[in-house]
């Protein structure tokens, strides 16, 4: 399972939003220390072991005491952030840089090209449609008009193959529980369709577009309490049934009996007669399954046989083109056909090579098109059907392609969208001989030219050789004290490449910081071997790796330990969490950004029980010993003096329940010898979620905190 984990952008704050913070920011002046939180301890027996929590109580998110407690600490990082000198000069810069633009590579449907972009201010991307390559564009979806301040996002969208519709899901306040809209591409008017719970959707359009395949949650009440965000299923549905708009009889095609936290996605043929169900069973395995649709009694037919690998595939004249790590840890390329798809069957035809398969083989004009990761940098090469090597398409320089390629079976060229650290996103078009040309770029005041990026390498604890990217101005003198931001994130087969970051990078670079960005076990730059060393039992490791860049860049005097901060999101939350409570003393300043921080407990909130083949369960005895080993709410010191630390987070949070940083925050200002020189701040924003779709306000507010907090910490002089 894949989640479209990267790129976050920019403008004018919502007026609702606007007016919390007037009302926080006039009783800051009131909350010259940490608000002090109640202690309520409840003890939980695992397998034996008595474990205390003080602040159980912080995980009722509506009970008035965490409410209170919640504005209380806004109150006071609102205090603390709003003092920093410079901060009205850096909010003019973060500005310029967070509405550079994004763009996206088109998916084309017929002879309509379709494509996301967003420009400047405007808070969502907006999906165009231009009728042949070089055609006019036009606006098809602009979600922006459905919420003044921007806080109805744009999920995700697919054109119908002859391109006549677009499906395309929306969902409010960073929430991610879409629902599904189509809108017809000639006219741009709405069809009645409002599919609700239709959560990073799959949607397969049949060639006549007529109907589609898609996969939806169950609506509430539909299942067990709590159970709404699992049972993702694939149900079938024909337009123009006026009594079916909402596909309530929408009939159910896949998913029943199925594990509630199974994950289909699905695909179909070019011709309309094969159903591919891709079934992710965590981020180390995944079946696939095949219905031969011309045939309505039958069966789905299993094409893998539960082993513990990774499969993908795509069809194409009754032939399926199957991505796997089966016995190939950077993956390899097999065909079969779909009458006959067990693996007896199968016949390699691009074996693994040194770089590792990112996605599928994506068949466009006839071709597979392969985007591979060597040594943390994309590179796409084209082969025929047969496997035949055809063509590598040079990228522009060190850097990554940006989600997926654009381009249909029956296209007459593919494309990609490319970026790096100092270069923003730009469309290529790809020829199917390999040649490619910028087809579309945003606008952009940054000058790649002034930036330096290296690729380091160091040993980790166990001499593993982990690489890391540093990327500074060129000509920066390295004094040893020059103020560094680390990043990683390590985990869920996600790698790390160059990746351009509007809000966390160039500001700092632009005040002769240093950017360092470590490419951690439990990612998949080195393929399925590296994620397994860095998950499990093996989640150590991811920690250890960090550290050791973080004493590199010491060692190797591009900072010291009074001038470098961590950042991380997510599983990067609970990553620099660990490197918090493991090593206090390394680092002076810790960005912890909608974080898991309880591993105790984690797989009891929101969508997390999805995470337990990643991390494993407290509720397993053996699982319970290597989470309980690192888990940082569980490690936290009395009397320890920990970096300043700024815990951010979102109510609206369906991925990561923000308990985690309310109740690390309280049990950090509660037990750490920190002096005011080193604050422990906590900010829950509203009507926001994991990050997803955020608008640009809220971006720049994030941006604005975030520097303001890190720039204070590092000594930075803004503006300087």
């Amino acid at each position: 399972m894949r989640f479209a984990v990267r790129i976050m952008l920019v403008a004018i704050f919502a007026i609702c939003l606007a007016q919390i913070q007037k009302s926080a920011s006039s009783n800051s002046s009131k909350m010259t220390a940490p608000p002090k939180a109640k202690i309520e301890t409840v003890v939980d027996d695992y397998h034996g072991h008595k474990i205390a929590d003080p602040y159980r109580w912080l995980e009722d998110s509506k009970s008035q005491d965490t409410q209170r407690f919640v504005e209380e600490e806004n109150a006071y990082t609102r205090g603390v952030l709003e003092a920093v000198p410079g901060r009205d000069k850096l909010r003019v810069r973060l500005e310029q840089l967070v509405t550079i633009g994004r763009v996206e590579a088109p998916r084309t449907g017929g002879n309509y090209y379709f494509y996301e972009r967003r420009e400047g201010h405007e808070n969502q991307p907006i999906i165009y449609v231009r009728e042949g390559l070089h055609g006019k564009d036009r606006v098809l979806v602009d979600v922006n008009s459905l919420a003044p301040d921007g806080t109805i996002a744009l999920d995700w969208w697919f054109p119908a193959h002859d391109g006549k519709y677009v499906a395309y899901g929306t969902s409010p306040n960073g929430s991610e529980i879409s629902t599904l809209r189509i809108i017809e591409t000639i006219s741009s008017k709405l069809l009645p369709e409002q599919i609700e719970r239709t959560r990073a959707a799959s949607v397969a359009w049949l060639p006549d577009s007529s109907g589609f395949y898609y996969t939806r949650y169950p609506r509430p009440g539909d299942v067990a309490s709590g159970q709404e965000m699992y049972n993702r299923h694939v149900f079938f549905h024909k337009l123009g049934d006026p009594g079916n708009a909402d596909g309530s009889k929408d009939p159910l095609i896949f998913g029943e009996g199925l594990d509630p936290q199974h994950w289909p996605n699905v695909t179909i043929s070019n011709d309309g007669k094969w159903l591919l169900v891709h079934i992710s069973e965590g981020w180390t395995k995944s079946e696939l399954y095949l219905k031969d649709l011309s045939n309505p009694g039958g069966k789905f037919m299993p094409v893998t046989s539960g082993k513990n690998f990774l499969y993908e595939g795509e069809i194409l004249e009754g032939q399926l083109y199957l991505t796997t790590n089966e016995d190939a840890a950077r993956s390899r390329v097999f065909r079969v056909s779909c009458a006959t798809p067990s693996r007896e069957n199968w016949k390699e035809i691009i074996p693994q090579s040194e770089g590792v398969i990112e996605g599928h083989a994506k068949i466009i004009g006839q071709k597979l098109f392969v985007h591979s990761i060597k040594n943390a940098s994309s590179s796409l090469s084209i082969y025929n059907l047969d496997g035949k090597h055809t063509a590598d398409v040079p990228m522009p320089t060190l850097g990554s392609i940006l989600g997926n390629l654009g381009g249909d079976w029956d296209g007459r060229e593919g494309f990609f969208t490319f970026y790096s650290y100092a270069v923003p996103p730009t469309v290529y078009q790809v020829s199917l001989d390999g040649k490619s040309a910028a087809w579309t770029r945003v606008k952009s005041d940054i000058d790649p030219n002034r930036f330096e990026v290296k690729q380091l390498w160091l040993n980790s604890k166990d001499g593993t050789r982990i690489p890391m990217f540093v990327v500074h101005k060129k000509g920066l003198a390295l004094n040893g004290k020059n103020p560094t931001v680390l990043s990683g994130y390590g985990g869920f087969n996600l790698g790390r490449t160059p990746a351009f970051n509007r809000n966390a990078m160039l500001i700092l670079l632009e005040h002769d910081g240093i950017y360092a960005d470590v490419q951690l076990r439990g990612g998949n730059e080195f393929g399925e071997d590296w994620h397994r060393a860095g998950m499990l039992d093996k989640k150590q490791n991811v920690f250890d790796d960090f550290v050791a860049a973080a004493e590199y860049l010491v060692a190797q005097k591009y900072t010291d330990k009074d001038h470098l901060a961590i950042q991380g999101g997510s599983n990067g939350g609970l990553l620099v969490g660990a490197a918090l409570t493991q090593r206090p003393d390394l680092f002076r300043a810790v960005v912890c950004q909608v974080p898991l921080l309880d591993m105790l407990r984690y797989q009891k909130f929101q969508i997390a029980k999805l995470w337990i083949p990643e991390y494993g369960s407290a509720d397993d005895p053996k699982q319970f010993e290597w989470l309980y080993a690192y888990s940082p709410y569980h490690h936290v010191k009395q009397g320890t003096i920990y970096p300043a630390v700024f815990f951010m987070t979102a109510d609206s949070d369906t991925r990561v329940d923000p308990l985690h940083a309310k109740k690390m925050a309280a049990l950090l200002q509660a037990q750490a010898a920190n002096g005011p020189d080193r604050p422990i701040l906590l900010r829950v924003d509203t009507k926001a979620g994991h990050g997803i779709g955020k608008p640009v306000g809220k971006l720049l507010e994030d941006a604005l905190d975030f520097w303001s907090f890190v720039f204070s910490q590092l000594g930075v002089a803004i503006g300087g």
